[in-house]
């Protein structure tokens, strides 16, 4: 429930630096995905106040994140459109982060683990590191693409389609784990969905619209066109120079 106040800091932040301008049906966007999520998850988990500020404070400390990245990999003369120079610059930071925390919660566990460092047989620990290896590979692709997707869309975007995921994942637990949906579930899945649905064909009628403009420009600067422009020109500049040599004899 509180993870549906992502999209409104991404909002905020987004609106603070100039990245969307303040429009009604973006608004509207944002209060359906996120007021739908809210409703999707209600009453699904007992309430604590500690776990409430952290993962509000996640939210918050996402929004600027995914704001600043937009701002970053938008900016032509920063040179970091392309996804794999911004995580060659982002990642080895974002390690080096994480890393004293994976130290001080994990790190004493895996030391003394028999999977891993007091291995007895080899097979068990190339079977781990490979499990490890795969699990970085997943991670470089949601990565990859959680950049390439801010790159060419918005940062909004982004947590709009990781919405849609989250809420791909309760309706698999409805069927998988057999938690119970009361009817404000479902009719908040239906607002949820009826926001990212919203926002598609937004995006879809704004990118007709910029195509169509695009074709225009290209039609107005065509080479035949300009050939024609420059064919007249040169027509008429000796029609001046003949006024001119008339008037002086």
């Amino acid at each position: 429930m509180t993870k549906s106040s992502a999209i409104l800091f991404i909002l905020f932040f987004s609106l603070i630096f100039k990245l969307e301008e303040l429009r009604l049906a973006l608004v509207l966007v944002v209060l359906l995905v996120a007021g739908g999520l809210f409703m999707f998850t209600y009453e699904s988990t007992q309430f604590n106040t500690e776990g409430f500020m952290l993962v509000l404070g996640a939210s918050f400390l996402g929004g600027i994140r995914w704001t600043l990245t937009q701002m970053l990999m938008q900016k032509a003369e920063l040179g970091l459109q392309n996804p794999i120079d911004t995580m060659f610059h982002l990642q080895p930071l974002m390690f080096l982060g994480l890393f004293p925390l994976f130290m001080a919660i994990e790190g004493l566990p895996m030391a003394v683990s028999e999977k891993l460092f007091r291995f007895h047989d080899g097979w068990v620990l190339l079977a781990l590191l490979g499990k490890l290896s795969l699990g970085g590979l997943l991670a470089f692709g949601l990565g990859f693409s959680e950049f390439l997707l801010v790159s060419r869309t918005s940062s909004l975007t982004l947590s709009i389609a990781g919405i849609f995921k989250e809420v791909c994942t309760l309706l698999l637990a409805t069927h998988v784990l057999g938690d119970h949906l009361s009817l404000l579930n479902w009719l908040g899945f239906a607002v949820c969905l009826l926001g990212i649905s919203l926002h598609v064909a937004l995006k879809a009628f704004a990118s007709k619209g910029e195509n169509a403009l695009k074709t225009q420009k290209e039609a107005g600067s065509s080479p035949d066109l300009e050939l024609l422009l420059r064919h007249g020109e040169s027509e008429e500049v000796p029609e001046e120079e003949d006024v001119g040599t008339q008037v002086q004899r």
